[in-house]
């Protein structure tokens, strides 16, 4: 079981290549071994933000485009739970304050998977395990 952060979500879908080579033949063999790749209910929530913003430019409108990752085999869109909403306050040690990111840690410390990121301050938390 792995998570995708936002990042290589929208990567991982549209062949981007800004996506690390480990981080795709990790979601590859997730994918292949009939493992499971999570993503978020955040996650929806900061694509249609940068949607908005034109810092993202989708070939089909969110909700479809949603779908259509969630329709892959093995990927499961996590709704954000009250369990969850608590982890993200209340994650152990030094983390930063982006509640997006905080949300979906909190859901790999949940699930005890790994984050697939770039992101330098999820890739240095001690607390949970990540792939880039």
């Amino acid at each position: 079981m792995i998570v995708l952060d936002t990042h290589a979500l929208i990567w991982w879908a549209v062949g981007d290549e800004r996506l690390s080579v480990s981080a795709g033949e990790a979601i590859r063999r997730e994918l292949e071994d009939g493992g499971q790749v999570l993503v978020s209910a955040i996650t929806a929530w900061e694509i249609a933000m940068l949607v908005e913003r034109g810092r993202l430019v989708l070939t089909m409108e969110l909700g479809e485009w949603l779908s259509a990752v969630e329709s892959i085999e093995g990927v499961a869109l996590v709704p954000i739970t009250p369990q969850l909403a608590m982890q993200s306050v209340q994650l152990p040690g030094e983390f930063h304050r982006d509640p997006a990111d905080r949300m979906i840690v909190a859901l790999a410390r949940e699930f005890n998977a790994a984050v697939i990121t770039a992101d330098d301050k999820i890739r240095r938390y001690a607390h949970v395990k990540s792939v880039w």
